[in-house]
């Protein structure tokens, strides 16, 4: 077996076998305990979801969490990623207990909520400098590649600190907010992975195994969450993919790239603050027919099914744009 098989295939069969052991005994897990999901009532379209078990990020995690510990211990640089995966995870989990479970329809209040992304990000960023300074790199963390620059690094000094915790909670918001349709999270991050797992190969990051287990894990998730979806993935599940994008493009000095393979995620988050600027400046007018995007589109006839294709064929066609700059 190659170095390739062993640090890509093989992740992508240990997390999608996990996936496929744990399903059928987690699922039904989550629906003895009536962790069932609450649809909006103006999603009139959507009602028959009401009760379908939530928090299956769960799965997710750990399917990746093992595959890290495996990995980890060869491939360092895999801590970083499994450090932010992990901590939104927790937070997501926490706000998905409160709601679900304790029956807290505001779940996590958004201070408290606030604080701990806070923690996780400053925790992340300690340990991006405690890895330069040990691996003597120039500072790296204050570093971005600007896309179709020939990598030419923009050097961003003392506002790099900002500039990555904005970065981080814009981006994992943004996939949170994109998990409101059977399977479109899920799809739309599949072809981010591929992205990421060439660009690692290409610059030799040390990361490829984590990536390829959150890969595999998707596939197996998308197997009892494509529509009519068995189970969601709830905040657990989407705040840990939001860590788990940032924090590999902060590895590998890429986050602006976020901008580009991402598109989708920040299109679904903009429409989000453009409909309620825009609702309270007008006094309760729409610009789009629901908010996220994704549930305008729906309004106005399309299937979940067509929502999900044609997001991901989008980002696929995003992330070739990407692939121009590094190959």
């Amino acid at each position: 077996m190659t170095q390739v098989s062993i640090e890509i295939i093989l992740p992508i069969f240990i997390s999608f076998i996990i996936m496929m052991i744990l399903g059928p005994k987690v699922i039904p897990f989550l629906r003895r305990l009536k962790v069932g999901n609450t649809e909006r009532e103006e999603l009139t379209f959507h009602q028959q979801k009401t009760g379908t078990p939530t928090m299956g990020g769960i799965m997710i995690l750990v399917a990746i969490v093992v595959v890290g510990i495996i990995y980890a211990p060869r491939h360092h640089e895999i801590l970083p990623i499994l450090l932010m995966m992990v901590g939104f995870g927790i937070i997501g989990f926490i706000d998905d207990y409160l709601k679900v479970v304790k029956h807290d329809s505001d779940g996590f209040k958004a201070k408290q909520k606030f604080a701990c992304q806070l923690i996780v990000v400053v925790l992340f960023f300690i340990y991006m400098l405690r890895r330069d300074a040990v691996s003597g790199a120039e500072g790296s963390v204050f570093d971005m590649i600007l896309p179709f620059s020939g990598g030419h690094l923009w050097h961003l000094g003392f506002v790099a600190f900002p500039v990555l915790f904005l970065a981080i909670l814009g981006t994992v918001n943004a996939v949170n907010l994109t998990d409101g349709v059977d399977g479109l999270v899920s799809t739309v991050t599949l072809p981010v992975c591929i992205f990421f797992v060439i660009a690692a190969h290409l610059y030799h990051a040390d990361i490829a195994p984590i990536i390829a287990a959150v890969f595999g894990a998707l596939l197996g998730f998308l197997v009892f969450n494509a529509y009519p979806a068995k189970v969601f993935m709830g905040d657990t599940g989407s705040l840990a993919l939001g860590g788990f994008v940032t924090a590999t493009a902060y590895v590998m000095q890429m986050p602006i790239f976020i901008l580009i393979v991402g598109l989708i995620y920040w299109i679904e988050l903009l429409s989000v603050m453009i409909q309620v600027t825009y609702f309270k400046k007008t006094g309760g007018k729409r610009i789009f027919r629901m908010s996220p995007i994704h549930h305008h589109f729906e309004m106005g006839g399309w299937s979940e099914t067509k929502v999900v294709a044609v997001f991901s064929i989008a980002t696929c066609l995003l992330c070739l744009l990407a692939l121009v700059h590094i190959i």
